[in-house]
């Protein structure tokens, strides 16, 4: 059953790819943007075909794929090609990838939860005694956690992971009928557990919150599913750049395919292939957001690069009335594509690494 798991991931991993460069294809056609190659896959062509003016091709790597538009990387005179656009259809097109990304996410979590029965959210069950910010203008039983340091809470388990990576002080907002209520700087010390025993930590007993699952709810909670990816995504880059995070727990494809190759296999072991199915396509919705928060980063070679370059743009022509050069983009994009790619070697290495270990 291993390989059929590995199978079913480098096929998510692909598809997911050929999602955001369709949104970029499909953009780009009805802004009347000339597409001169849109492929499925990389490397050889396994097939091709012309219509009207856009080669269609499916090539043998499935995972990557691109969307060649004319005038992408320089201006080739041509009245149709983007860069000959307005800003706006620019921003659109660059956008448009991880927007597909986005809401493809957002798909496979309606699908996931469309037979969900109820919901959970973290809920305060018990306090340590050893916490003193108690009361009307504290915590109390049955309150429900809503922010952690201003990170959002949106499902059970959030508030756990955002009190780990915590300082030595925590901000926690609560909500205790229909009132927010914000309780700063509690502090992290040795306090009882539940049973009885001493931890360091805040002093909170968390606890779930059941919310039934209407039809409306399901949309609800549908979105925050989404937007908690979006929030972990960001938690996580915050965590990587101060060091809460380690170049270990970085992954590459090979690592995304071994990792949802584990998750099938133990979802397997306790509900069966299809409670495997059910896991491998939830991590499918965290990677599809993953890659649409990723790509919007402002790194060169990225599309979060180009729309940055396409906002110094603007700046410029307001200030100096001259756009940067086209040669100094194109250079920059150059050398960051050479940096990315070798940056994807170094993890895609070290991630074989982790598999012989």
């Amino acid at each position: 059953m291993k390989s059929l798991y590995i199978l079913v991931a480098i096929l998510i991993f692909g598809v997911l790819i050929a999602v955001h460069e369709f949104g970029h294809f499909i953009t780009a056609k009805l802004c009347g943007v000339k597409v001169n190659e849109f492929s499925i896959g990389m490397g050889p062509e396994l097939w091709s075909r012309k219509k009207g003016e856009t080669q269609y091709s499916l090539r043998i790597i499935p995972v990557g794929g691109y969307c060649a538009m004319e005038g992408e990387d320089e201006d080739t005179g041509d009245e149709r090609s983007l860069s000959h656009q307005n800003f706006w259809k620019k921003l659109l097109i660059l956008s448009a990838g991880s927007l597909m990304n986005f809401l493809t996410g957002l798909l496979i979590v309606l699908c996931l939860y469309a037979g969900a029965v109820a919901f959970y959210t973290d809920s305060i069950v018990g306090l340590a005694p050893e916490v003193i910010q108690t009361g009307e203008a504290g915590l109390l039983v049955g309150d429900e956690i809503y922010k952690i340091n201003g990170y959002r809470t949106y499902l059970f388990g959030d508030a756990s992971v955002f009190l780990q990576y915590s300082d030595d002080t925590a901000d926690i907002e609560v909500v205790r009928g229909g009132q927010h209520i914000l309780v700063k700087n509690v502090p992290r010390q040795t306090c009882t557990s539940n049973e009885g025993g001493s931890y360091q930590g805040f002093g909170l007993y968390v606890g779930v919150k059941e919310v039934p699952a209407t039809f409306a709810k399901k949309l609800q909670y549908s979105w925050y599913q989404t937007i908690d990816f979006v929030q972990m995504v960001r938690f996580s880059l915050i965590q990587l750049v101060s060091g809460g995070a380690k170049m270990d727990d970085l992954s590459g494809p090979v690592g995304i395919v071994n990792t949802i190759t584990e998750v099938g296999e133990q979802a397997e072991k306790t509900g069966g292939i299809s409670a495997a199915m059910e896991s491998i396509f939830y991590f499918a919705a965290l990677l599809a957001v993953n890659l649409a928060v990723m790509n919007l980063l402002p790194l060169p070679a990225l599309d979060g690069g180009r729309i940055f370059f396409l906002l110094i743009d603007e700046i410029s022509l307001f200030l100096f009335k001259r756009k940067v050069p086209e040669r100094y983009q194109a250079a920059v994009n150059a050398v960051g594509f050479v940096v990315l790619m070798g940056f994807m070697l170094f993890i895609t290495f070290h991630d074989v690494s982790k598999l012989v270990q």
